[in-house]
């Protein structure tokens, strides 16, 4: 009996999570900004701010984002979900003029991957929202890689407090891509081996031939 070796397990980026990866669970806690447009009998006790033995339609109040995707129903009409306040135009507005100003993290560390779940929530300003986070990926992208390949053996914790966690695992892939060139150009690896991107081409051109 073969026993395969332990193989990470890569996040949902998009409108589906994985909920075999750690982050994909971090990020299902992230809190939205709601309103109900119906009473929610006996859950007084959930909302902390109120006294009342239910919650009562029209209360604002902040859900995990797990939650918010279940009782969000175009036609039942449960809850309806704000957008988070970095997702709002006046964010945009920013970030369209230079993304890389923003400290990512300190203002939400799954920007990438929440801006995709709202998605599931309609609203006028989904496309704008989607455009936005997209070029923000774009903007952030060529420096970031930089960084990772210019700062070998050097102290990154200032730049990589900043990060996303996306991109802090793209950081943290284009150093290792540095370090392996470094260790291969001293004699100190074996071999060069293919990417998985190129193994997984080949895997599904041979089938393609032999058809």
């Amino acid at each position: 009996m073969t026993t395969q070796s332990y193989l990470p397990v890569p996040p949902g980026v998009g409108m589906e999570e994985n909920f075999l990866c750690l982050d994909d669970i971090l990020l299902s806690q992230e809190k939205l900004p709601t309103r109900t447009e119906c009473v929610f009998p006996r859950l007084g006790f959930v909302e902390k701010t109120s006294d009342t033995r239910d919650i009562p339609e029209g209360t604002k109040m902040e859900m995990p984002l797990w939650l918010a995707k279940g009782l969000y129903d175009n036609k039942r009409r449960l809850v309806s979900v704000e957008q988070p306040k970095i997702y709002r135009q006046g964010w945009r507005t920013v970030f369209s003029a230079d993304p890389n100003v923003v400290d990512l993290h300190k203002m939400g560390p799954y920007y990438y991957g929440l801006g995709s779940q709202l998605l599931h929530f309609d609203s006028p300003e989904n496309p704008e929202i989607a455009q936005t986070v997209l070029q923000t990926y774009i903007g952030r992208f060529r420096r970031i890689m930089d960084s990772s390949q210019n700062a070998y053996n050097e102290d990154t914790s200032a730049l990589v407090e900043r990060l996303d966690v996306l991109e802090r695992s793209l950081f943290r892939t284009g150093q290792a891509g540095l370090n392996d060139f470094q260790r291969w150009e001293k004699g100190q690896a074996s071999q060069i081996t293919a990417s998985n991107l190129v193994q997984n081409y080949r895997k599904r051109k041979f089938p393609d031939l032999e058809a």
